[in-house]
């Protein structure tokens, strides 16, 4: 899925996507206490990649973070802004997040790689290893499937991901994964959540 194809899907539909899941309350207790846990542990800078309404990146700061915004739809990005003045939120892809090398204690990717093609996971992986700082921590969240493949996701096509796939993109892009959490509960599908660490370039090439 091509990211203008992303970018116009959700650009259509931003204003019923907020409505529906653009406040920390409409979360699961369970994530709530997920992302909430693995703030306590950061220090540094922390950006909420993929950040959607905004609502995460506004749940960081509030917990004392410096915390940022970044998404690939300006209309989400302008109501983020709106919604929560006091984060600062801007257009950024994947690709190249506007990050200084090592400049961010951690990373925020909340169900914000499930539309890329899987071939493309990987980069997205290596941005995020170039922005967190050695000892920083990524929080990655998808759906578990079986297998690597696409599904019907209602606003665009998106992808289920094995968790023991995705740990192994994850610590080939330079990361230690920490925790693998997966949830089934009815009338969802299957949820899955990483932890990783990030490693030292010199810890990276003794594993590889």
């Amino acid at each position: 899925m091509s990211t203008a194809a992303v970018r116009a899907a959700y650009s259509e539909r931003a204003e019923e996507y907020i409505s529906l899941f653009g406040s920390v309350s409409d979360a699961h207790e369970l994530d709530h206490d997920l992302v909430s846990r693995w703030a306590q542990r950061l220090e540094g800078p922390v950006l909420d990649a993929g950040c959607g309404p905004g609502h995460w990146a506004d749940h960081l700061r509030r917990l004392g973070h410096d915390a940022e915004g970044v998404d690939l739809v300006p209309a989400f990005v302008a109501r983020a802004s709106e919604r929560f003045p006091d984060v600062p939120f801007r257009v950024a892809s994947f690709d190249d997040l506007g990050v200084p090398d090592a400049g961010l204690g951690g990373i925020l990717a909340w169900y914000s790689l499930i539309h890329l093609e899987p071939a493309n996971v990987p980069s997205a992986l290596d941005e995020f290893a170039r922005c967190i700082a050695p000892g920083g921590s990524l929080l990655l969240g998808f759906f578990d499937g079986a297998r690597v493949e696409p599904f019907p996701h209602k606003v665009v096509t998106a992808y289920f991901w094995p968790p023991s796939a995705m740990a192994e993109r994850v610590e080939a892009a330079g990361f230690s994964v920490e925790e693998v959490h997966t949830r089934i509960d009815a009338g969802v599908r299957p949820q899955a959540a990483i932890v990783a660490r990030r490693i030292a370039a010199e810890a990276a090439s003794r594993t590889a």
